[in-house]
């Protein structure tokens, strides 16, 4: 596995509490900003490919909701956290530097 490490936004982009969509080498990425903390993961929902930066985010359990069948991620571990999701969503290393928001997601070698 390789890396790709970019940058995705300046932190005053991302709206407290909400979720926004980035493209991180070929890779869709969700960003959620809750306060100062800054969270990544993969934007696609493991159990209905659906965008989860559509969903709500539930920024006291450090959550985001899938639009599509209400199935609820942990913002932290990527862990679905109840139904129908079962599997995962990838979780990316994120960092603000200097007021710039940079993600790191590994990339697959064929």
């Amino acid at each position: 596995m390789s890396a790709v490490t970019e940058t995705a936004c300046p932190l005053a982009e991302l709206v407290d509490g909400a979720a926004s969509k980035v493209d991180v080498g070929g890779v869709p990425v969700c960003v959620v900003r809750i306060g100062d903390d800054v969270y990544a993961i993969g934007d696609v929902c493991s159990h209905a490919q659906v965008s989860l930066s559509e969903g709500e985010v539930w920024s006291d359990e450090r959550e985001i909701e899938c639009p599509k069948h209400s199935s609820t991620f942990d913002l932290r571990t990527g862990a679905p956290t109840c139904l129908p999701a079962t599997q995962p969503v990838p979780v990316y290393d994120v960092r603000v530097e200097d007021g710039i928001v940079t993600i790191r997601v590994a990339e697959e070698q064929p």
